[in-house]
């Protein structure tokens, strides 16, 4: 690719503008004050997906931050194309959340967590619900509403807190109904090994369970709405797809990057065209993997309700809302009918694009967490977002890179010092309790190595795309 410097130009205090120059197809927008940071790499990262044939729109949320290929915090909108590494490997990462009856103090938030733990397994290559061939191929076919059937055909303590009502309710507040177009044939052989043990799993990284409570309500109208008030304790569910979308994602760029039209271009920014075969294989195994995520995610909040059930009786957790943010999808816009392609991105649709849903009176719900030990925000779309292509940032976005935090080392000996100190680690996390599967680990996902979410937040609400109903914090963490 180009190794042109890309030059931003700041045209006001929210919005950089790229502008189109050399191999750049279209010109990028990153919205993003002067308090964000912004990486080099990241920004190149940027210009690089502009300068792809079918680009027609490419912008970056004030969380962007390196990733592969294409920065993590970005919107690309391609033109008859589809872009593996544009999704990610982590198919339809997303966000689910539950509001409890109770209240901060009520009940022992410590307690349910260590219960939760025992009950989900922390932490990359765990098993739990092993899927016989018809249960996987259900799963990744139907989605969500394939649960029933798991329920009816595989023994798990998951079921005890399955109910049809309750269930029909959920499905009504899932991105998409938690179903994706999908053909189990398109899916590749490793997929379908690895990932068949892995529903009900959190894996690690930056995944995470935090038991919460509402610390302010921003908007009382929809959080009333939304079942909403403050003190109220929530359940925050991030996951994705887990190996098997790893696998999904890796088959199809190595497809990608033997494709014609990617001829010496690498496998990180390589794409295919929607009218091949190739192309609509990857799209049917993406919604594949954003089906097992989907279930994934459900299979968890399951668990979370068993827990509740087992220890204060039976217990109304309501769905809030289960939003992806690793996703292309096909969606017609100002620029015309484009791929949009959302990594590390939120879909963030206003009332009159959620019509016929729940949510058509007040717009779509957005979920954006910080980092463990700051706070986390419930958003809804205002429907004044076509300048981001309808989408918000994810989360906070990181500020330094796993390695800069932990710190190096090599045979036992310190090579480079992280950036995080075990005593900053430490303040950072006082007051919550926190279960780590992968304790020498964690400090990769310290609030430290995260941008202000309070700022980020302030970007969106500012650019007017979305509005605030509530801010959370965190009693209780589990980590992968």
């Amino acid at each position: 690719m180009p190794q042109t410097s890309p030059k931003l130009v700041r045209i006001d205090p929210l919005r950089l503008h790229m502008e189109r120059r050399g191999q750049m197809v279209a010109g990028a927008t990153i919205f993003a004050s002067k308090a964000v940071n912004l990486e080099p790499e990241a920004v190149r990262q940027l210009h690089d997906a502009a300068c792809l044939p079918p680009a027609k729109k490419v912008l970056a949320t004030a969380d962007i931050h390196v990733g592969f290929g294409v920065p993590i915090g970005c919107v690309v909108g391609l033109e008859n194309a589809i872009m593996p590494p544009a999704v990610g490997y982590d198919i339809n990462c997303g966000m689910r959340l539950l509001r409890t009856p109770f209240y901060k103090g009520d009940i022992d938030t410590d307690k349910i967590a260590l219960d939760i733990a025992r009950d989900i397994p922390l932490g990359e290559g765990m098993h739990n619900i092993r899927l016989d061939d018809k249960c996987l191929e259900a799963v990744v076919h139907q989605g969500a509403p394939s649960i029933p059937l798991l329920a009816r055909r595989i023994d798990h303590r998951a079921w005890e807190a399955f109910d049809s009502d309750e269930f029909a309710d959920d499905l009504a507040r899932i991105e998409e109904n938690g179903c994706m177009p999908a053909d189990p044939g398109a899916v590749p052989k490793a997929a379908m090994q690895k990932g068949s043990a892995q529903i009900g799993t959190l894996g690690g990284g930056n995944h995470f369970i935090e038991i919460q409570y509402v610390r302010e309500v921003l908007d009382e109208e929809l959080a009333k709405t939304l079942g909403l008030s403050t003190g109220q304790i929530v359940v925050m569910i991030h996951s994705g797809s887990r190996r098997f979308g790893y696998e999904v994602a890796d088959h199809y760029m190595n497809v990608a990057a033997h494709r014609p039209e990617n001829s010496g271009r690498p496998k990180m920014l390589s794409y295919l065209l929607t009218d091949t075969g190739a192309g609509r294989d990857y799209s049917a195994a993406m919604g594949a993997a954003a089906n097992f995520a989907f279930v994934n995610r459900h299979v968890m909040a399951l668990l979370v309700r068993r827990c509740f059930n087992r220890m204060f009786g039976p217990t109304p957790l309501k769905l809030v809302y289960d939003v992806t943010h690793n996703m292309a999808k096909l969606e017609s816009h100002e620029d015309g009918r484009l791929w949009v392609h959302r990594k590390g991105a939120t879909r963030a649709f206003g009332p009159a694009r959620m019509a016929a849903t729940e949510f058509a009176r007040i717009g779509q719900p957005i979920i954006t967490p910080g980092s463990m030990g700051t706070a986390s925000f419930l958003m809804v779309g205002t429907g004044r977002s076509e300048e981001s292509l309808s989408s918000v940032n994810h989360g906070a976005g990181r500020v330094m890179s796993r390695t800069a935090a932990l710190g190096r080392s090599r045979r036992g000996r310190v090579v480079s010092p992280g950036l995080i100190t075990d005593e900053q680690f430490k303040r950072s996390m006082e007051g919550i309790k926190l279960i780590a599967g992968n304790k020498r680990r964690i400090k990769e996902e310290a609030p430290g190595a995260y941008k202000d979410i309070e700022e980020v937040v302030r970007i969106v609400v500012e650019c007017g795309w979305a509005t605030c109903v509530a801010r959370m914090a965190p009693l209780a963490v589990l980590k992968g």
